[in-house]
Formats: structure tokens, C-alpha cells, sequence
């Protein structure tokens, strides 16, 4: 039996289709011709960025060290590109490339050129993003939710595409249902993620962002941030077997929520219509200093 590959279908077999081969026009100057099919040296000036580019984060000094790279070596590996019209070119993938070649003060760039329509130059570009070993897990679940809602995929489909199972898929997807704050962390490697994927099973946001701050403060591993989620879901279901009754009632039910959302934690409003209580739980003294800080009694 054959290995499978892994990135399934790929980004190979979306631009060696035969019907989607590059056709290259007699008046375009082929450079040499490679098992990957002709290359040509087009002016940069005549490239346009692909709009379809899912990578919106370069790193300004990598770039900067790849141009001193070009200045001295040269492009090893060509640029993919689609002829729009006579002198006119759309970049498919090679955006990093395409840059540093820019900074690099390059006249022109050996690139194949391919023949693609918008659906499939947005493929080419996520499948040719997500295989990028620097590539965030932030970037990564960007371009699955771009495949899966700018390409038709549903989640299987997606991960026959790129080599991944269902799973994993569903779990780089999570991740954008995090506060903006974790996202930018976990994309800028403040945290991995296996902190956010922590996070994640916690379901109050101020609870989240509380647990995250607490990680950049205290540099919590990834072991102890799952048990401090643990310990908030203890905590919550111990709270909720030991509220009053009086909590079912919409109005009280109302408030509980708007003081957990503000304090970040499960708070229990008990009441029997004339007087009850408030309780405020604290995990650590780094919390209830956060709770006094947010009731101004620091």
C-alpha cells in the first residue's frame, strides 16, 4: 500500500492539474524549464499581491534577512504567479519571497506561471499558508475557516486537504472563539497553544481573559493552567448545587449573571425576596486582589 501524503490533495496537485498546467505565451522570457515546468523572469513592477493571501503578519527583520540573503544568492525557489493580461501578473504563492525581493531592490523574479481562477488561486494560497512550518496556530485556523467558508469544505473535506484529521481541525477552529486578547498572544507566541486550547473550556470570558493574564503573569505551564480550569469547574458546579432556589428566579438569575461577567468569576446571588447574599469566590490571593481591584478597595 502506498503512504499517503501528508498534506492529501495539496497544493502540488492543485497546480500540476493538467488542465490547469501553465500554458506560457511565446513573448514571455522562459528562463529554463524544471520537473516543476517552465520558469519565466517577470519585472516585479508587473506583480500585484494576491488579495486572496491569508498571511497579513511578516515579521520585518526575517524579511529583512531573507533580502540580504536574495542580494547574495539570489531566489532558490521560483514564485507561483497567474497572467491577469499582457504584462500583468497575479501572485499565487511566494508572497514572503515577492517581498524580500522588493526590499532586495530586484528588478525581476523567476517565477511559473499558472493558470487558475479565484476559487482556486484562494485554495492554493491557504494550502500553500497552512504549509509553512513558522505558520501560527492563530494563521492556521484563519485559513481553515477560509477553506471552509469561502471554498464550500465542511470540516472533513477540509482535513482530506490538508492531511489532518477531524479533530485537529475542530480544535484549531475553537481557537477563534477566544477573547481577541489570547488570539493575538497565541499568534504573536506570548502563549502556545496548548494554554489557549485551556482556556477554551472555560466558558465566561472574563474567567478566560482572567486565566490568561494570570499565564503571562505567573509563566503558568500548560499542566497548570488545566488544573486551574478544573478548579473553576469545581467550583462552579459545587456553587450551583448549593444555590437557593430563589436563584431560578429570572430576575436574580439576571443579576447572577451580570456579576459574574463583571467579576470574572461564578457569583452566587441567594435571596428569599426580602434579604440574602452576594457571594464573590476567590481562587488565590492574586485573585481576590483582581476582585478588590475591580470593586476600587485597593
Amino acid at each position: 500500500m502506498s503512504k499517503k501524503k501528508a498534506l492529501g490533495r495539496g497544493l502540488n496537485a492543485l497546480l500540476s492539474d493538467s488542465e490547469n498546467e501553465e500554458r506560457l505565451e511565446s513573448d514571455l522570457p522562459v528562463v529554463h524549464t524544471s520537473p516543476s515546468g517552465s520558469i519565466a523572469e517577470i519585472p516585479v513592477n508587473q506583480i500585484e499581491v494576491n488579495p486572496f493571501q491569508p498571511r497579513t503578519h511578516f515579521d520585518k527583520e526575517s524579511l529583512q534577512e531573507l533580502a540580504e540573503s536574495i542580494k547574495v544568492h539570489g531566489i532558490i525557489q521560483p514564485i507561483t504567479v497567474r497572467r491577469l493580461a499582457r504584462d500583468q501578473y497575479q501572485l499565487i504563492s511566494g508572497e514572503r519571497r515577492f517581498q524580500a525581493s522588493q526590499l532586495a531592490g530586484l528588478k525581476t523574479i523567476p517565477a511559473y506561471v499558472r493558470s487558475a481562477d479565484d476559487q482556486q488561486m484562494l485554495e492554493m494560497a491557504l494550502i500553500e499558508n497552512i504549509q509553512r512550518e513558522n505558520l501560527n496556530a492563530i494563521e492556521i485556523a484563519l485559513s481553515y475557516q477560509r477553506l471552509i467558508s469561502e471554498c464550500s469544505l465542511n470540516q472533513e473535506q477540509l482535513g482530506e486537504r490538508v492531511g489532518k484529521n477531524r479533530a485537529t481541525v475542530t480544535n484549531y477552529l475553537r481557537l477563534l472563539k477566544l477573547p481577541p486578547d489570547v488570539q493575538i498572544a497565541v499568534r504573536d507566541n506570548k502563549i502556545t497553544m496548548g494554554h489557549a486550547r485551556a482556556i477554551i473550556n472555560v466558558e465566561n470570558p472574563d474567567q478566560q481573559l482572567y486565566i490568561f493574564k494570570k499565564i503571562l503573569a505567573e509563566d503558568l505551564s500548560v499542566r497548570k493552567v488545566e488544573e486551574l480550569v478544573r478548579a473553576l469547574g469545581e467550583q462552579a458546579d459545587t456553587q450551583s448545587k448549593t444555590a437557593s432556589p430563589a436563584s431560578g428566579n429570572r430576575e436574580i438569575s439576571n443579576l447572577q449573571s451580570r456579576l459574574s461577567s463583571h467579576f470574572g468569576t461564578r457569583v452566587v446571588v441567594k435571596s428569599d425576596g426580602k434579604k440574602g447574599e452576594i457571594k464573590i469566590p476567590f481562587l488565590s490571593v492574586e485573585d481576590l486582589n483582581r476582585i478588590l481591584d475591580i470593586l476600587k478597595m485597593h
